[in-house]
């Protein structure tokens, strides 16, 4: 192992999570891919290898530092890019049944490949808009964790994502900076999407120290009938 990967293993360790040899080679793969197929297409703005690895696959296992993932079996990752960061909780918890949804036909074409190349099952590629998707059976009100990795404010992500967690379960919005004030403006949302606030967690990723903090929110009912709203207008109306 090199350097990189000597780290990444390490820092895993260090949070309990050990890595087998054939899942180290699905991240470096999963790394060659996601560098190869950006010469075609804008999946990330970070390609430098110790990069990706803290960056990208680090940052988002970092949900299983705040999460017992051995209870927790369907994961839903909603407008997940370029995989983040449902691919590599995959890699690390293979029995997870994954469902990604995007809404660029492109990086669901990009996400299949890599589950080819990786030989990952268990994972559902869905191209549509998450406000669409959310109201078809089998996905509304269903998934025991929906995660979503720097994709909107707080008080739009609550209509994206909590219709898909069943009741009790658990929504997780990942963040950068501190997110007190996405966090007061989607009061509002939360009540009406049957969220409750449980708790913020925060830490900083290696080397460069910058901050992350995760959001968890319990889903407390199901989804209201009138939720989510038309594809593109919560974007234009947040719930504030």
């Amino acid at each position: 192992m090199d350097h990189t990967v000597v780290q990444f293993t390490q820092r895993l360790q260090e949070k309990g999570i050990i890595l087998q040899a054939s899942q180290l080679e699905q991240f470096e793969l999963y790394y060659q891919e996601l560098v190869s197929w950006n010469e075609k297409m804008n999946l990330t703005g970070i390609t430098e290898r110790e990069q990706v690895y803290t960056k990208h696959f680090y940052d988002s296992i970092s949900l299983a530092f705040h999460l017992d993932f051995s209870g927790i079996k369907s994961l839903a990752d909603i407008g997940s890019g370029a995989g983040f960061p449902g691919i590599p909780l995959k890699i690390c918890y293979p029995h997870l049944e994954l469902t990604i949804v995007d809404s660029l036909s492109k990086r669901i074409s990009f996400l299949q490949h890599v589950c080819n190349e990786l030989k990952l099952e268990g994972v559902q590629l869905i191209h549509g808009r998450a406000e669409d998707v959310a109201r078809q059976s089998g996905h509304r009100d269903a998934y025991d964790l929906v995660t979503a990795r720097a994709v909107a404010r707080l008080s739009l992500l609550n209509e994206f994502c909590l219709p898909f967690v069943h009741k009790d379960g658990l929504f997780a919005a990942m963040k950068g900076s501190d997110p007190s004030e996405e966090l007061a403006e989607a009061k509002f949302s939360l009540k009406e999407l049957r969220g409750r606030l449980e708790k913020v967690e925060s830490f900083s990723l290696p080397i460069e120290e910058s901050a992350r903090h995760i959001i968890l929110i319990r889903k407390t009912a199901l989804t209201p009938a009138k939720y989510p709203r038309k594809a593109g207008l919560p974007a234009k109306s947040p719930l504030i």
